[in-house]
């Protein structure tokens, strides 16, 4: 099945790489180097091995979402699932920054930047969809 609508835009195609290689980065980081990562928020992980653990599980799941990501970019069979991706991993984490925002109070700044940098690449990728799931209810 021919998603025409959503393969063919070239700024689509830019946010997803750029969405994979961040998730792939951030992944690779929190991986193997969590200490300086978390540094550069302001956060000291000191030498509790149960916290760098539960830190780095979920950053597997931030990598093979880059990845699905970025297999969008270059098999044209892949973009919607990596859309359908791209707009549901940055979108909650970007929500849920806020609701932490709401909850617990205000973070290191950067962390504010990066709940907006995932707002905003999260909303695009959900417009992409509606744009698309829109496109295909005229052609029914």
């Amino acid at each position: 099945m021919k998603h025409r609508s959503i393969k063919n835009s070239a700024l689509l195609k830019v946010v997803l790489l750029l969405s994979g290689l961040i998730a792939i980065g951030i992944a690779g980081a929190i991986l193997f180097a969590p200490e300086a990562f978390y540094a550069t928020y302001g956060i000291e992980l000191g030498n509790d091995a149960s916290l760098v653990n539960e830190l780095k599980a979920p950053s597997g799941v931030l990598l093979v979402t880059g990845l699905l990501m970025l297999a969008g970019v270059f098999r044209s069979e892949f973009t919607f699932v990596s859309t359908v991706t791209a707009s549901a991993i940055y979108l909650s984490y970007g929500l849920s920054r806020l609701l932490s925002m709401a909850i617990d109070g205000m973070p290191n700044g950067a962390l504010v930047g990066a709940a907006s940098f995932e707002l905003v690449i999260g909303t695009f990728c959900l417009l992409a969809l509606l744009r698309f799931w829109k496109t295909k209810q005229r052609q029914i």
